[in-house]
């Protein structure tokens, strides 16, 4: 048997912190839990969390860029800013306090109990140093809905580590972040795994991003099959009929989809739109680059009707004047949508078919009854993202890559001339990226179809690309 080496002595002297099947959590050490959607990093982590560990664990899921779980979120609070009501909006010194006194109450709880908690004293001291260390300062009088996704990370995880946890786990924490917040959350990452007792794990469904301070990457593997676009689904696709136009849409092909003649929107105090120029044409595919904050989500929210400030600019849908008379029903008929952001609302627990036969409907959850017919159509965009055998499954037991599948079909179902894919790609290992992106190419083989695409990450963008908004 050959001798241990130094660094296997090393290892087998420090704390075992916790152990799951699969996984041992080794005090000095720092993990990252990969593997494909539906692969089990859930499950892993649920158990992970149960785990009775000294020092607590604290768990932190990131669904998308912003803000909490909240239905009224979605359609409210970001685009009605202007609308705040002080007294019951947060911010971010309000919540800091918060957390910050139930630490307190916390470690004192336990030094009653002969435990070896901070004291007041070395709480400040820790508080100081957090606020120091992620420049928490100058974000104490934001509202916490107003910070940008970089900004937001540095808040949760301060507020975690008042209270000293012995792990931090963040569930998809580089979601929505353009290249310069994930180095800088990279970096923060290192100066949590290097300055404090708490060990770090990620939960990914990839590799792309790594910080350096991980040493140990555990892949779970699936045992399902990888889902793919294949020859007889991308020919179903192809051959779909041309769906009857009415009369909102346009009946010129080539008519123009979008127009923005010098559209300005200010949140706070701050400018997100300056006066912008631009006009998306029937048959175009367009990448909206730009880096968070810079207002991409915002200038879908208004092609999406969902932004209450579009009355007051001078915008056309569909060849329409904003506030000319026409519905929002009328401009939703024809856009199929996704984003983090209904992702992060939709929380329905409904068959997933159900979620699907949403989108015929535009309604968060199913308020209409569908036709057999229309089930029919649902089941044809579901076997085409490979999540047919998920129909009947509750949607809020469905992993977060499975439930982001069911709103991309959602986005499909009812043939939308205007496809608006807002990250589109958020939560998805490298398999079904690559078949959502072929889907969404092939989609856009078909006559009179227009594409409005945002992603952080280059090769996330689909090569059927021809134009780009840089904001």
């Amino acid at each position: 048997m050959p001798a241990a080496s130094p660094s296997d002595l090393a290892t087998n002297s420090r704390k075992l912190i916790a152990s799951v099947p699969g996984l041992e959590i080794i005090e000095g050490k720092h993990y990252a839990i990969t593997g494909d959607n539906a692969a089990g990093k859930t499950l892993l982590t649920e158990t992970l969390c149960r785990c009775p560990v000294a020092g607590g664990i604290r768990y932190i899921p990131f669904r998308d860029t912003y803000g909490p779980a909240d239905g009224s979120y979605y359609l409210q609070k970001r685009w009605n800013r202007q609308d705040i009501e002080e007294e019951f909006t947060p911010t971010v010194r309000v919540e800091l306090d918060r957390a910050y006194g139930a630490a307190l109450a916390a470690a004192e709880r336990e030094r009653a109990s002969g435990g070896a908690a901070l004291s007041p004293g070395e709480m400040s001291a820790l508080r100081e140093r957090l606020y120091g260390l992620f420049g928490i300062e100058e974000l104490l009088d934001r509202f916490t809905i107003s910070i940008s996704s970089g900004e937001l990370r540095k808040y949760q995880i301060t507020r975690a580590l008042f209270s000293m946890p012995r792990l931090l786990v963040l569930d998809n924490p580089f979601i929505g972040l353009d290249e310069a917040s994930r180095a800088s959350f990279s970096a923060l990452l290192d100066t949590v795994a290097a300055s404090f007792e708490t060990t770090v794990v990620l939960v990914m469904p990839d590799r792309r991003v790594m910080p350096s301070c991980i040493t140990d990457i555990v892949n779970i593997d699936s045992p399902a099959v990888r889902p793919v676009l294949t020859p007889e689904k991308r020919r179903s696709i192809l051959e779909l009929p041309a769906a009857a136009l009415d009369g909102f849409y346009p009946q010129t092909p080539g008519a123009e989809i979008v127009r923005c003649n010098g559209v300005s929107i200010r949140y706070d105090g701050t400018t997100i739109l300056d006066r912008l120029d631009w006009v998306v044409r029937e048959g175009e595919k367009w990448v909206i680059s730009g880096p968070n904050g810079s207002g991409k989500s915002t200038l879908l929210s208004l092609v999406c009707a969902d932004n209450p400030q579009s009355y007051a600019c001078d915008i056309e849908l569909f060849s329409h004047r904003r506030g000319s008379g026409e519905s929002i029903w009328e401009i939703k008929r024809h856009i199929g949508y996704v984003s983090p952001e209904m992702h992060r609302a939709y929380r329905k627990s409904i068959p997933a078919i159900k979620i699907v036969a949403s989108g015929l409907f535009d309604t968060v959850g199913l308020a209409f009854k569908p036709t057999p017919e229309q089930y029919d159509c649902c089941r044809f965009w579901m076997g085409i993202f490979g999540i047919e055998d998920l129909e009947q499954r509750d949607y809020m037991t469905l992993s977060s890559g499975e439930q982001r599948l069911c709103l991309l079909a959602r986005a499909f179902v009812k043939d939308p001339e205007l496809l608006v894919l807002d990250e589109p790609l958020h939560g998805l290992d490298p398999g079904r990226s690559a078949m959502v992106l072929d889907i969404v190419e092939t989609f856009m083989q078909r006559p009179r179809k227009t594409l409005l695409f945002v992603s952080h990450f280059l090769s996330e963008r689909p090569s059927c690309i021809d134009r780009e908004l840089k904001l």
